[in-house]
């Protein structure tokens, strides 16, 4: 592996593998495109209808219920008050079902068997995509979200949000920073003598981004246009397109993190990943690693190393954390003191086997101890499971904890009463928690019971279908027989 030098400008090469050529005949800008139908298409409200209707209705509730909590923390997170978010909630259902066919488009295996996404999973599906939106409309978001499918008229909306806050942006702006924001915008759109953009935006329009997209871009990271079209974006291009990143992916990747193009390849990134493949990293995932946390390769060599002492520090084998690091990249994010540590101690004191935790289920390492974590303890508890029992779950099934208690775990439970299993039953297998309640708990359990037969809670559930037809065939045999 090794990176692309400097390249002479006879070299340019457009994103297509062909020679790239700048026309000096035009200015290209690409036309307007309708925002919902450029933005939205991909889960549209025809597409969304279609993926609603294969859904069961409380399972449906559920999922827009966890829609809803994230977007109101997301404009909480953006400084909106309770109030206003809560109003802009109630504005916005046809938001809120488009997220929730997001998921489903997202996640479209774990619907085909049954499973159910974890309040993590969501957060982490739809999160990165409001991040997305807000960067793109800023302040105007709000009237985004409560006017969708319909594009708001954003001139109006913008000079609305300007003349509400015009008195107290003056002592909270950065003089500095705007100034070098206003540069580096102005920079993008700049039209040569001849009419044409600047190199390095028409090649970044040729590989796939809009101009809006690279405006964002800029807004977020100003120093990304003048960064050099031959020195750095076209060598990190061709860097992960020999990772094997395919060339529709590197937009989306160049979106979410323009850092990348400004970090050195030689002194920084290849040296990373040899560290990381050292310790069990497979080179053959880089490019699925990357594509899911574009960030993962702009961190310093130190805070990679603070994490991976860590990982070392919990007892996990150079082996486990490559594993970890490719299936859950983003955990590199973490804050060691701040979120890792303290939520290894935590379980440590349940008596859990914190390296076994990690290395089956990191993302439960990204919760909250006191809004999500010690809830559920407390959960399982109050339902009369004893401290060891609900240690067992944990180390018998790491995502447990990953699941939402009020809109997974508690209605669940109340079904599970109902089954007529003893509760060491869920001891035995608390992946009971991990199947969806509408799609696979309660259907197999009426096929049981109309057989007049009993099954283990985790044949009911786990068997493949054919296997799982096979099963109450031999056990109605046997009854008959005997």
């Amino acid at each position: 592996m090794r990176a692309s030098s400097g390249i002479g400008s006879s070299q340019l090469r457009s994103p297509s593998g062909g020679p790239f050529s700048i026309s000096r005949n035009q200015v290209y800008f690409p036309g307007k495109v309708s925002f919902c139908r450029a933005k939205f298409a991909e889960s549209g409200v025809d597409g969304l209808s279609i993926s609603l209707r294969v859904v069961p209705p409380s399972l449906l509730a559920a999922e827009k219920e966890e829609a809803k909590a994230v977007l109101s923390l997301f404009l909480k997170k953006q400084g909106l008050s309770n109030a206003v978010a809560a109003r802009t909630i109630n504005k916005s259902e046809l938001f809120i079902d488009h997220l929730v066919s997001r998921l489903h488009s997202v996640h479209k295996s774990r619907y085909l068997v049954g499973r159910e996404l974890t309040t993590l999973e969501i957060r982490d599906a739809l999160i990165p995509y409001l991040e997305t939106l807000f960067e793109e409309h800023g302040d105007i978001l709000v009237d985004v979200v409560e006017n969708f499918p319909n594009q708001p008229d954003k001139e109006i909306c913008e000079a609305a949000v300007s003349s509400s806050s015009s008195s107290s942006s003056s002592s909270s702006s950065n003089p500095t920073l705007d100034s070098k924001r206003t540069k580096a915008m102005a920079r993008v759109t700049e039209v040569g003598p001849a009419g044409e953009l600047p190199p390095n935006i028409l090649y970044l329009l040729e590989l796939g981004l809009e101009l809006d997209q690279i405006k964002a871009m800029t807004r977020r990271f100003p120093a990304f246009p003048y960064y050099s079209l031959e020195g750095k974006i076209m060598p990190v291009v061709q860097f992960l397109l020999d990772l094997g990143v395919p060339k529709s992916g590197i937009p989306i990747i160049l979106y979410k993190r323009p850092q990348l193009c400004g970090v050195s390849l030689s002194e920084n990134i290849i040296p990373t990943m040899a560290f990381l493949e050292n310790l069990g990293v497979d080179k053959k995932q880089w490019a699925k690693v990357i594509h899911r946390f574009p960030a993962f390769l702009t961190y310093s060599r130190q805070k990679v190393k603070a994490t991976v002492d860590f990982f070392k520090e919990m007892g996990l084998s150079s082996e486990s954390i490559g594993k970890v690091l490719t299936r859950c990249p983003n955990i590199i994010s973490y804050s060691v003191e701040d979120k890792l540590r303290p939520t290894a101690e935590y379980f440590r004191s349940l008596g859990v086997d914190v390296a076994i935790l990690l290395h089956r289920s990191p993302p439960t390492f990204g919760l909250s101890i006191e809004a999500n974590i010690k809830p559920i303890t407390e959960f399982f508890l109050e339902k009369g499971f004893s401290i060891d029992e609900v240690r067992t779950m944990i180390s018998r099934y790491g995502p447990l904890y990953t699941f939402s208690l009020a809109e997974s775990l508690e209605p669940k439970w109340e079904f599970f009463l109902t089954m007529d299993y003893p509760r060491t039953e869920l001891v035995k297998f608390p992946q009971y928690f991990g199947y969806s309640l509408e799609e696979r708990i309660k259907p197999r359990c009426a096929i049981v019971r109309e057989s007049g037969v009993r099954l283990l809670l985790n044949q009911v559930l786990s068997l493949s279908e054919s296997e799982f037809v096979k099963a109450l065939k031999r056990k109605m045999k046997k009854m008959h027989d005997g």
